[in-house]
């Protein structure tokens, strides 16, 4: 038969898969010689056993969840996976397991389970293999039963600790095992605070709590039949219990939301653990410690301690705490053993540390650790000064630091030039400031949300069980709650601006809507809120983007010591190469060109360029379009000194930059209608047809890049003398200039070889003349349709560089428009899982990416010295770059405000391939 369960103190606190994160870390603070309650861990396998009678309907029931139906559709599900969970068993011989654990914690802490006098009390905790903050559940001072809340007031003397103790499991129980409603429990709570004329529990005197208790007894008589007196009893139930929120709906959530599959955890342990109290007095207390600040990143003990109080009461957000920090005066000693133990733990675990810990009577005791969550200016910050302390080395804090962390830390602040002032302000739990619709319930957010609405979730504290209005949310505000509540927790986490702790904010959930200081904000309106000062404000306001702070750059800079690929942005206009560079982008991937056309006298010219019947009418007007774009071109390469720049040969269907037919029949009915010149409505009727006739049926596989070089050269070589003599006249002021000329769209090597020979080559050579200067640069194409990935070996013969264009190239080998996908069908594909991604986002590995691994091959076994890069959006995308990595890409090209992601990618994919 297999062992299902472990004492902390022989368990190997190594194998977290099998013990759980919060198993592995009381075995290891136990083996350390921490002052640790004893307990023992019931395994991940146990778990796993439970639910395997039942796994092929609840398989089936988490994948129409995971679709997110309606919520009344989901409510059923739920209802009917519960039904299913119900009616399984615990695994044969575990509650022997249990019981003989049991009496071992009898020994050791001299009481007896289910003892009316000398009761011992224990807590039932979950823990995954990952950390899963508040997504799971909690029983807490299980074993009470009437008779020993008073074996337990006489061994305590203090009776209202006691009952206290009790009505604390009577909620706790009601809630998690028998499925009552804690709405319930919470009015009956309100009630007694009423009567007895106090604003929160620790005033309730001790006949209140001898009255709570009668009360939550007879919610659970009427709710569920009755609380178990057995306490054996209650122990299998709440294991079943805890075994069950595996398959909570939040927790279901949390596991989509974070891609948790199940190598990753497939299941949770179960922590039963004897009772320490902090709710004895005020020498007690609970508390959450950080051995780092999780906001800024300083070095220094950053948390709250809760005094008279018990485990859930922080985390839950209930009474707002007090800092850490005030331990020192109360308690020096037990500060500084607190101090010296979580330096330990972090130190051991290489990781900032998320400390739970107990004071009973002046005594400390740790519950939890477990790697803490942080802002991304906090995971930065913290990655290099642990390095530089030496805790762990440079390529570790590289790793430490996720891309979407870098991402976060480029969030907006508030524009404080607007002048906007703040209605109130509470604790900026979570970085980043953003405007949303009020909500108050989560549901509402996540309807809203698919709507396409910005939402900000309001709550008056948030629950586990709101988890998925978080992920619908652009941000959240609570009035109630600290640093380490639940909700500044979860957003940490999932990188949500959040505000906690708002205390002057007043809730009203049945009128839905908040107010403060005068001010009423009703469900709908727009307020804007910004986690980096914990501000909130009245509508929308302006915001701007932060600045990169010196420890990102350090940090990247050792990244770049690790990474293989090169990193270059793509950029329309010379600021983007500004802003690209001071990102530390080594070049320009993709100079898209038709931009510079958008200003009204260049757009007049390039029309006429289009519109030119005659090769000659076409020459005379590209000449004078390349005399307004050299300069731009002359800028841009000069931005980039030294570093390579590719500009991309006009590559967008022509017709993209004549006026639209319809427009232009309006404008003619208003001519005529005006009794507007004759000359005038016959030259616009003119533009009109030849408009229509360049109308293509579908544009996009049209009339468009080397096309258009083919059948109209002129267009190219006017663009290529621009490029040149911009790239000559720098040459002789003394600059050092890389240009690389791409041409678009190739499918055919001839269609490359006709380009360079009829309107790059011969234009060079003319350019070299007049301005008496070798011109140093390379000629390459874009490889965006199929059949140039397919025939890559021949165009490699042609080209000195490839560049894929991965957005036309899955266009094309999905034969989906994006535009049309994405706002027609996409969405479907993706919530009836027929995609798994957006293809468009995220390389498509098995046929776009098997495209890509051809053309490499292909193009490197015709031409070993090709360079070969990406351009299309995927180059920005950190899944994607890992694919390029391993493909052996030379360099991914992204926009530039995603260089710094592509530069850590970049590193990670390097660093993991040497780990693999």
């Amino acid at each position: 038969m297999p062992r299902y369960v472990y004492s902390f103190d022989e368990a190997d606190w190594k194998n977290k898969k099998l013990l759980g994160g919060k198993g592995s870390s009381l075995a290891m603070m136990t083996q350390l010689g921490l002052p640790v309650p004893p307990g023992f861990t019931i395994t991940t396998e146990a778990c796993k056993e439970f639910y395997k009678c039942g796994e092929g309907e609840i398989t089936k029931i988490i994948s129409q969840l995971e679709k997110q139906p309606p919520p009344e559709i989901r409510d059923k599900l739920i209802e009917k996976l519960w039904n299913i969970i119900d009616s399984l068993e615990l695994p044969k011989g575990l509650m022997d397991e249990v019981v003989e654990h049991i009496h071992r914690l009898e020994k050791k802490r001299g009481r007896l389970f289910g003892d009316p006098d000398n009761p011992l009390l224990v807590s039932v905790r979950s823990g995954a293999a990952v950390s899963m903050p508040g997504m799971m559940d909690t029983i807490l001072n299980l074993g009470l039963n009437d008779e020993s809340v008073e074996g337990l007031a006489k061994q305590t003397g203090n009776r209202r600790f006691a009952y206290d103790a009790y009505r604390r499991l009577l909620q706790l129980f009601g809630k998690v095992v028998l499925n009552i409603d804690d709405k319930v429990f919470d009015e009956a709570m309100d009630e007694i605070k009423e009567k007895y004329d106090v604003k929160s529990d620790v005033e309730i005197p001790e006949e209140g709590m001898v009255e709570l208790v009668e009360r939550f007894k007879e919610i659970i008589e009427e709710e569920a039949g009755g609380f178990p007196q057995d306490p054996w009893e209650q122990l299998r139930m709440a294991i079943k219990a805890v075994f069950r929120s595996w398959m909570n709906p939040r927790a279901i959530f949390y596991r989509i939301a974070n891609k948790i599959t199940p190598d990753i955890a497939d299941c949770t342990a179960v922590n039963v653990q004897s009772m320490v109290f902090g709710n004895m007095g005020e020498d007690s207390g609970t508390g959450v410690v950080f051995s780092r600040n999780v906001a800024t990143g300083d070095n220094e003990l950053y948390g709250e301690f809760l005094p008279n109080a018990q485990g859930e009461d922080v985390v839950a957000g209930i009474r707002t705490p007090m800092p850490v920090s005030e331990l020192k005066s109360r308690f020096p000693e037990l500060y500084n053993m607190l101090y010296e133990k979580v330096k330990l733990l972090e130190k051991i675990n290489k990781e900032v540390q998320d400390v739970e810990f107990t004071v009973e009577k002046g005594t400390l005791f740790f519950l939890q650790t477990r790697n803490a969550k942080m802002t991304p200016l906090a995971r930065v910050k913290t990655a290099v000064d642990m390095a530089k302390e030496g805790v762990i080395n440079r390529e570790e804090a590289v790793l430490k630091v996720q891309p979407e962390h870098v991402l976060q830390l480029l969030y907006p602040r508030i524009d404080k030039s607007s002048g906007a002032k703040p209605i109130a302000k509470g604790l900026n739990a979570s970085p980043g400031a953003v405007s949303g619709q009020v909500v108050f319930h989560p549901d509402t957010a996540v309807a809203w949300a698919k709507e396409g609405k910005d939402v900000i979730l309001v709550r008056v504290e948030t629950k586990p069980d709101d988890v998925h209005g978080f992920y619908a949310a652009k941000g959240i505000l609570t009035s109630r709650g600290g640093m380490t509540s639940h909700a500044a927790v979860v957003a940490r986490g999932i990188g949500k601006p959040a505000v906690v702790g708002a205390e002057m904010i007043k809730i009203d959930y049945d009128k839905k809507l908040f107010s403060v200081n005068g001010e009423v904000v009703k469900e709908g309106e727009w307020i804007t809120i910004d986690g980096n000062t914990g501000e909130v404000y009245l509508g929308k306001v302006p915001t701007i983007q932060p600045e990169v702070i010196p420890e990102l750059r350090e940090l990247l800079s050792w990244a770049d010591e690790f990474r293989r690929l090169g990193v270059k942005a793509n950029a329309d206009v010379p600021e983007d190469a500004r802003i690209a560079r001071e990102y530390g982008a080594e070049g320009i991937g993709l100079l898209r060109i038709e931009r510079m056309f958008r200003k009204p006298e260049r757009l007049e010219v390039l029309r006429k360029v289009i519109l030119s019947e005659t090769t000659e009418d076409r020459e005379a007007a590209m000449y004078k379009l390349s005399e307004l774009v050299k300069d731009d071109f002359k800028e841009m390469l000069d931005v980039m000194d030294g570093l390579p720049v590719t500009i991309r040969l006009i590559d967008p269907p022509l017709h993209e930059f004549l006026p639209k037919p319809e427009e232009l029949l309006k404008e003619i009915y208003e001519m005529e209608r005006e009794g507007a010149p004759k000359e005038a409505i016959e030259e616009k009727q003119r533009l009109y047809k030849r408009v229509v006739a360049l109308t293509e049926a579908n544009p996009m596989m049209g009339h468009r890049g080397v096309r258009v070089g083919v059948t109209y050269p002129e267009i190219y070589k006017g663009l290529v003398k621009a490029m040149l003599e911009a790239t000559a006249e720098l040459i002789k002021e003394g600059k050092n200039p890389v240009l690389q000329i791409m041409v678009p769209q190739v499918a055919i090597v001839d269609e490359l070889r006709f380009v360079k020979e009829n309107a790059i080559y011969p234009i060079a050579k003319e350019v070299e003349e007049k301005y008496g200067v070798k011109i140093p640069f390379m000629v390459g194409t874009m490889i965006e349709t199929v059949r140039s990935a397919l025939t890559a070996d021949e165009i490699a013969r042609e080209a000195e560089f490839f560049s894929f264009g991965t957005n036309d190239l899955t266009q094309g080998t999905y034969s989906f428009s994006r535009d049309d996908v994405e706002n027609k069908f996409l969405p479907q594909y993706l919530e009836l899982g027929i995609l798994r991604f957006n293809p468009f986002e995220t390389i498509d590995k098995k046929g776009v990416g098997e495209l890509v691994k051809i053309a490499v091959e292909k193009g490197r076994k015709a031409n070993p010295q090709l360079e070969v890069g990406i351009c299309g959006e995927h180059g920005g995308d950190p899944e994607s770059i890992h694919f390029f990595h391993k493909v052996g890409l030379d360099y991914v090209s992204a926009s530039p405000f995603r260089i710094l992601i592509a530069r850590l990618a970049a590193a990670h994919a390097a660093l993991k391939e040497k780990y693999s």
